[in-house]
């Protein structure tokens, strides 16, 4: 090879396996209720009982054949746009919003990808046992106690996949009856190869890329820079505290005290590497702050439980700002929230909230359009009057059908024509048309200009809407 050529890389960097230590503190404590709160909630709400009229009685269903969509005694229809719209735009600006504030902390204890690695994790310590138990079978050569222990952790992994998919789908049917169907073979084609998808990608997402994904999949580690600002709070190493004039040093004759390692330029850290050791993406936050961290705050367990048994003050590793990390004199870590940014995060989040509790408090339990039918404008009766065609579309949002009447303001008895439809039955969640028809005499068509429509839905909590349509009639 001539000189001056450099060194061909591979495509693909090679995943170097990472076995986090287990460790105990706040935020292991924390992360841990986050996914029970979390396993709790996705695998319980399609099992979870909820009585409803005339739809099946699970409490969250995402019924697609019927366009309907209920959240306990919530029913939401594809009419509802601006409300599914609020809902995403009050999402996503919350993750902004929280970002601004204390970094990746969404990722680190409330994202999919990391509430389904740290259960994997779990089961792997079950099986293969501690840290470095995991790393000497990982190193020894295939024999019956790696086979055995391998097999029962990517089993285990397997039938958490699986139901994970079949949960998936589970939101999608009603549960008891799906899951009879699915395990008798007389569910749809597409359940199955749905569950199959699900549970690949969650076994290779949970199981064997982990950390790949949220450093090269996950766009959030990509573009979370742009929303950092000095006053973020991020898992940060003290620079200043822990490596003093000379470095860290590991404690020994000499160096066991504060006042012994001060005098020789030495900080508090110790170099143990526990810090590294506990970290799921396998960083060393000592190093900075890097897109691979999540900000889960085990490294800050270890340290302190570090600082605990040297007789150190905690917070060596803690969250903080890029201001009080880079300061000679740092503040206690608070949160900063009255940035321009923040706040304008804050503001939106406030008014959308508003606007989509409004939108549900006020929201109708049926939708009328009104269209003119313009082919002709008008038509002219054997005795004279003027009539004018039109279609009025009832949508019924409720779960029940519904029965509908029509009826004309300011106008004659009689103006409304209805056919042979006096009222129309709308089934629930769905829409009918109705054509009707308004005729005048000439005189009064020449003066009328607006015509309105009143929908009324029989029974009780019915209610009325009232829509307004154009008059075509004939003009002089």
């Amino acid at each position: 090879m001539e000189a001056g050529i450099e060194e061909q890389r591979g495509l693909y960097q090679k995943r170097i396996p990472i076995f986090p230590r287990s460790i105990k503190g706040k935020f292991r404590t924390f992360k841990t209720s986050m996914l029970a709160l979390a396993y709790a909630v996705f695998f319980g709400l399609p099992w979870l009982p909820w009585s409803r009229e005339g739809a099946p009685s699970q409490a969250v269903l995402f019924d697609l054949p019927h366009r309907e969509f209920f959240l306990f005694n919530l029913t939401i229809y594809p009419q509802d746009l601006i409300t599914l719209s609020l809902l995403l735009f009050i999402a996503a600006v919350l993750l902004f919003f929280v970002t601004g504030l204390v970094g990746r902390a969404f990722c680190g204890y409330f994202c999919f990808q990391t509430l389904w690695t740290d259960f994997f994790i779990f089961i792997e310590k079950w099986v293969q046992g501690e840290r470095p138990a995991r790393i000497r079978l990982y190193k020894q050569p295939w024999n019956g106690e790696k086979i055995v222990k391998m097999a029962l952790t990517h089993g285990l992994w397997l039938l958490v996949a699986f139901w994970t998919g079949f949960t998936f789908i589970a939101y999608y049917a009603y549960a008891p009856h799906l899951f009879l169907a699915f395990v008798t073979g007389h569910a749809a084609g597409v359940a199955y190869a749905t569950v199959a998808i699900l549970t690949a990608t969650t076994y290779v997402a949970a199981g064997l890329a982990r950390e790949q994904v949220c450093m090269y999949m996950c766009p959030y580690a990509r573009f979370q820079g742009v929303m950092y600002e000095p006053e973020t709070l991020v898992v940060s190493y003290d620079i200043h505290r822990g490596e003093g004039a000379n470095g860290r040093a590991v404690p020994h004759a000499g160096l066991k005290t504060r006042e012994e390692r001060t005098a020789l330029g030495y900080g508090d850290c110790v170099d143990c590497g526990l810090c590294v050791q506990v970290c799921p993406v396998g960083i060393d936050i000592r190093q900075g702050l890097q897109y691979s961290c999540i900000s889960c705050g085990l490294c800050i367990d270890a340290c302190n439980t570090i600082m605990d048994s040297v007789g150190f003050p905690r917070g060596l590793v803690r969250y903080d700002s890029e201001i009080d990390i880079e300061s000679d004199r740092p503040d206690k870590p608070h949160l900063s929230w009255r940035r321009v940014r923040t706040i304008g995060y804050g503001a939106a989040i406030a008014i959308m909230t508003s606007l989509l509790i409004y939108k549900l408090a006020t929201r109708s339990r049926f939708v009328v359009s009104v269209e003119e039918i313009r082919a002709p404008l008008f038509d002219v009766m054997p005795n004279g009057d003027i009539r004018d065609r039109y279609q009025i579309r009832v949508t019924n949002k409720t779960a029940t059908a519904k029965t509908y009447t029509f009826s004309v303001e300011g106008l004659p008895p009689g103006s409304l024509h209805l056919g042979e439809i006096p009222e129309l039955t709308v089934p629930s969640g769905q829409s009918l048309m109705v054509q009707v028809g308004v005729e005048l005499p000439h005189e009064l068509a020449e003066e009328t200009h607006e015509i309105h429509f009143v929908v009324t839905q029989k029974g009780p909590h019915g209610g009325s809407i009232e829509q307004h349509a154009h008059y075509f009639g004939e003009r002089d």
